[in-house]
């Protein structure tokens, strides 16, 4: 008698045996059978491609702190006035968190990633060209800022929810942290590459220079990464994704109920602002404790180290559930390191009075604060991955108004106390709170289904 399959079964057994000798045979064949994950190409392709965008994020973002100084002695804008503009960012990048992450969950985060880098680069290439239409200046460059936090808003969102739906989860820790490494990436290019510029050539080359970039990534990534139906969102998409047939099987008023949930929101909240916090203060602090050090020092080593943290965390993390840790297992020690160990240099880095020990220590907080990257940043895609987006972008939301807080609060504290402490004291005391709920509550099971329950 026949096998099952008869003549095509004994193919169908071939060209699975032949397929299997190669990764590229075996990539081909996810393909064909509608596997909506990356295939290994594609996953190095956009693992490579994500990581310069979000470099070119940091770049674009970067651009005012960098030049804030020049342009206000060339408007003659005060501290207060310069102030306003730095601030207007982050109140618009507050505002697209959630909505990112929905139309990313909905319409893919390729295309949302896409549409709003290119916007963004579009609004930074201009910003030199605006200064000088109008009568009012600070007003309308803070309007552009406001409008680039708006497009910045989505990307990390976008990303999540990207991951959720074509990384495999025994991959995901080490992408996210090797894309992640571009916020570092970026701190240090427009850190060198952009003060050059601002001391050759003025400050309108740096707004060029990340501008004209970002455009170019994203002809590049429309030109030969995109299909044709990704390359744009049109307004009967966006209907689609608000209407009523596109909303998912989660039950919202169960699903926020549930304490994994709000472990990974209330662990994210914590991790973005206490991050937000030391971005902000590091530099004055160096400045101010250590007059005769030099920036490029400071501004530069914390995040040099953090690169290599970043990739290493990633790839221990798919390590350890290759070996069959649990998963929820590894994200917590993840996050023991990247919130607890940190905070001990953290308080470190407020008590020494050496200048190479306090560069040590920022050093190893930044760069053990990229662990995060493999532990509560992977567990958003863990709890929710038909949702990843949205949720990543309720816990950002959160963080991104918290370090708003944390940023004055911090500068008042100072001011009152003549001391650092209070700063560093209230970044530990927000990290320890979030890893605690974290390690208690955190699970690694789907939590957007109906049949899981906590």
């Amino acid at each position: 008698m026949a096998s099952k399959g008869g003549k095509d079964g004994y193919y169908r057994n071939d060209l699975e045996k032949s397929s299997l000798k190669s990764p590229q045979s075996v990539d081909r064949v996810k393909r064909n059978s509608g596997d909506p994950y990356w295939s290994r190409m594609e996953s190095r392709m956009w693992t490579g491609t994500l990581l310069v965008g979000t470099c070119l994020l940091y770049c674009a973002r970067s651009t005012m702190p960098i030049c804030a100084a020049t342009m206000s002695e060339s408007f003659g804008w005060s501290k207060q006035q310069s102030g306003i503009i730095l601030s207007s960012f982050f109140w618009g990048y507050c505002m697209t968190q959630v909505l990112g992450g929905h139309l990313s969950d909905k319409l893919g985060g390729e295309r949302v990633i896409l549409l709003s880098a290119v916007t963004w680069g579009l609004i930074t290439t201009i910003t030199p060209l605006a200064v000088y239409v109008t009568s009012h200046p600070l007003v309308l460059i803070s309007f552009l800022r406001f409008l680039m936090g708006l497009f910045q808003g989505v990307h990390f969102p976008a990303l999540a929810s990207l991951f959720s739906q074509r990384v495999r989860e025994s991959e995901r820790a080490f992408t996210c942290s090797v894309v992640g490494c571009g916020s570092q990436f970026g701190t240090l290019v427009m850190g060198g590459a952009g003060s050059l510029l601002l001391e050759w050539y003025g400050w309108e080359t740096v707004f060029y220079f990340a501008g004209f970039l970002t455009v170019l990534w994203g002809y590049c990534v429309c030109a030969y990464l995109l299909k044709k139906k990704e390359k744009g969102l049109t307004f009967e998409d966006l209907e689609k994704s608000f209407s009523p047939s596109a909303v998912t099987h989660v039950n919202w008023k169960q699903f926020f109920k549930k304490a994994p949930v709000w472990a990974v929101i209330i662990a994210q909240i914590s991790v973005a602002s206490t991050a937000f916090t030391l971005f902000s203060w590091l530099p004055t602090f160096f400045k101010e404790r250590f007059p005769d050090a030099k920036g490029w020092v400071f501004n530069v080593v914390p995040w040099v180290v953090a690169i290599p943290a970043a990739v290493f965390s990633g790839f221990l993390s798919d390590y350890l559930i290759s070996k069959g840790y649990k998963t929820v297992w590894v994200r917590k020690v993840m996050q023991m390191f990247g919130m607890g160990v940190s905070s001990l240099f953290v308080l470190g880095l407020g008590q020494t009075d050496a200048y190479w020990q306090a560069i040590l220590f920022a050093s190893l907080a930044v760069g053990l604060q990229t662990f995060n990257h493999s532990g509560v940043t992977v567990n958003v895609q863990d709890l929710a991955p038909s949702c990843a987006g949205l949720l990543f972008g309720v816990a950002n939301t959160g963080g991104a108004l918290l370090g708003v807080i944390w940023v004055y609060l911090s500068g008042y504290f100072m001011e009152t106390t003549g001391s650092w402490d209070p700063m560093f004291l209230l970044v530990v005391v927000v990290n320890v709170i979030g890893l605690l709920v974290f390690t208690e509550f955190a699970k690694s099971e789907r939590m957007d289904t109906e049949v899981v329950q906590v």
